[in-house]
């Protein structure tokens, strides 16, 4: 799979395909039927997405609300076979574009689509002004075809969407998340140095920034940690939040891996929530602390066994 980064001067080879068009963000099962309906439309599959989301461009201040980084999004839409991600500039001169002309400019001559899939409620152009029933009549007039994919609902009849899912992250409901993306949701990072609390207290942390991705609920989880270069993923429990006890911070995740030792400082590591295990506390002294940690360790324990969440 090739990674596009504009839609001007792409070679020939990449013109042509059928292709999904949206934010992705989460890909959960609608976003996956819109990528199956533009399968289906043509021999060759690419994912048109916007990069950075209009979300961050028109509300810049908002707190961090990814749920996944455009390196784990378009690990993603390989498996689902796709040969091409077109990684669309959300920018001043996007946001400006009429219907028209981003129909014209970017999926006609720019992309040089054969087909276009997206959701029904699909928007585009400045001010949100086009709908899929323009896309329809602009793709006959400029030579694409064009699937509009119906709602799509989760096991519990909600509306399979990037809001829900954020929702059950921030609720500190990983489980229902999980459900809505067809795996557990992983947060990933550099590991950091930290203040080495952690060590200090028989509990060496990994230390990774959320930086942009979306914050979960402050808490304890139990969780599945991958270590870069590693395909295995090893059971832990972890902390997300501002640490209370021992002196308030930025949010941070601090992931304890069972049974391991070594130095991960400056790679990557991917951290898989579980499930939720309690919120966070402000504890009287360190030593209930370190108390409270030893019954998250076996409580994470408890539950990793019994999880059978999907991981990629």
């Amino acid at each position: 799979m090739t990674v596009y980064a504009d839609f001007r001067s792409i070679p020939d080879v990449a013109r042509g395909h059928s292709v999904a068009l949206g934010n992705f963000d989460g890909l959960h099962a609608g976003h996956m039927a819109v990528i199956d309906a533009a399968r289906r439309a043509g021999a060759r599959l690419g994912v048109a997405t916007f990069e950075p989301p209009p979300r961050s461009y028109f509300r810049p201040n908002d707190p961090p609300f990814r749920i996944l980084r455009p390196e784990r999004r378009n690990a993603k839409i390989l498996a689902a076979g796709a040969d091409a991600v077109f990684e669309l500039p959300f920018n001043a001169e996007m946001a400006g574009m009429t219907d028209e002309a981003f129909a014209r400019d970017v999926l006609a001559n720019g992309l040089g689509v054969s087909h276009v899939a997206v959701g029904f409620d699909f928007r585009f152009g400045r001010g949100r002004m086009g709908d899929v029933a323009r896309l329809s009549s602009l793709g006959r007039a400029l030579g694409f075809g064009v699937t509009v994919v119906d709602e799509v609902e989760g096991d519990r009849g909600e509306k399979a969407s990037s809001t829900a899912i954020r929702q059950a992250l921030r609720a500190g409901e990983p489980e229902r998340a999980a459900e809505m993306l067809g795996q557990a949701w992983v947060a990933d990072g550099v590991v950091e140095h930290g203040e080495k609390r952690g060590r200090a207290l028989g509990f060496p942390t990994a230390n990774i920034h959320l930086h942009d991705l979306i914050h979960p609920r402050f808490g304890v989880y139990a969780v599945r940690a991958r270590i870069e270069g590693e395909s295995e993923w090893r059971d832990g429990v972890a902390s997300f939040g501002r640490t209370p006890t021992t002196g308030i911070r930025d949010p941070l995740l601090e992931t304890v891996i069972f049974d391991w030792d070594g130095d991960l400082y400056g790679k990557t590591l991917e951290v898989a929530l579980i499930a939720f295990l309690r919120p966070e506390l402000k504890f009287d002294s360190v030593e209930d602390l370190v108390t409270q940690m030893h019954g998250d360790v076996e409580r994470a324990k408890a539950a990793l066994s019994e999880s059978q969440l999907p991981l990629l």
